[in-house]
């Protein structure tokens, strides 16, 4: 299937703005990560959803990241409950209210953290709320596979060296360079009964063990840090937009929206280097996301 036509099917599924929408309509989604030392990241994955179009975005974090994220933007609604007492009853009360939810930026790799993501991962998933898990959440459900396999409204979204890692937690091997990758990506996919994975690099390669595609869309050679935060919000909104779509889709909706995320996030880097060079940072490209958007997404 081209590329144009993956583009033409997602862009059915983006909502049509009209007067007959209320706030809720084209989206409420929620982002879970953001401690101590980590806080650009989830307000970058949390800002690129409303930037896309969405209406709602929720942050849960840890008590010390909130004030500072609630400074980066008065948009964001920030819930300081990732480390405490009563998280479980915290975000499961919204989690019911989201139709997508983006687990790992900024989340770190603190022992505590990582076991109330598990448990939040399990309620998201009772709910079979579609989900993206991203830097930390990966290295996160590494040694806790369970928590995704068989689940195909999910998608991971490992870079090189996370991808290996789980590679050799699935297959008791190691697998090193490119070589037979989109067969790796694969065969992953399969062992874990059938998620979305997208193994970033030079070239995107996405699979759900069925569909295997590259998005190999010209992005920038700039890498700062952040840009795979706006991947990952950019694939749950899409991924909220088109699970909730009621048109025949060509393909699964993981593969649809990781394939549109991946698209969005080059594209923006492309054009925040075309007008920064090598002084774009992540904030430039989020500054991109509507003429690049409505470039390729918007209803011609």
């Amino acid at each position: 299937m081209s590329a144009s036509n993956i583009l033409q099917s997602i862009r059915q599924c983006v909502p049509v703005l009209s007067e007959n929408l209320y706030k809720g309509n084209c989206g409420r989604l929620g982002v879970v990560g953001g401690c101590r030392e980590y806080t650009g990241a989830p307000y970058f994955a949390a800002i690129t959803i409303l930037k896309m179009g969405g209406d709602l975005s929720h942050v849960f974090c840890a008590e010390a990241a909130a004030p500072v994220i609630k400074s980066y933007s008065p948009e964001l609604i920030v819930h300081p409950v990732l480390d405490s007492p009563d998280v479980d009853s915290e975000i499961k009360k919204w989690i019911p209210k989201l139709h997508s939810i983006v687990i790992g930026p900024g989340l770190g790799r603190e022992e505590k953290l990582l076991n109330t993501t598990s448990k939040v991962i399990e309620a998201i998933r009772t709910l079979e709320k579609p989900m993206v898990i991203d830097a930390d959440g990966v290295y996160c459900i590494s040694d806790r596979l369970n928590l995704v396999k068989d689940n195909k409204n999910l998608i991971l979204t490992p870079n090189a060296v996370e991808f290996n890692n789980l590679f050799q937690k699935v297959h008791g091997r190691k697998f090193e360079g490119d070589e037979g990758l989109d067969e790796a990506v694969k065969s992953t996919c399969l062992a874990l009964g059938g998620v979305t994975i997208v193994r970033k690099g030079a070239e995107d390669v996405i699979s759900d063990g069925t569909h295997t595609l590259r998005c190999s869309e010209k992005g920038s050679t700039r890498r700062c840090g952040g840009q795979g935060d706006l991947l990952s919000g950019s694939m749950a909104l899409f991924l909220a937009w088109i699970s909730a779509s009621k048109n025949n889709l060509p393909l699964p909706a993981t593969v649809l929206a990781a394939f549109g995320g991946c698209v969005l996030t080059r594209q923006c880097s492309l054009a925040g280097f075309k007008r920064f060079g090598r002084s774009m940072t992540t904030t430039d490209m989020i500054s991109c996301i509507h003429e690049c958007f409505e470039k390729t997404f918007e209803h011609k």
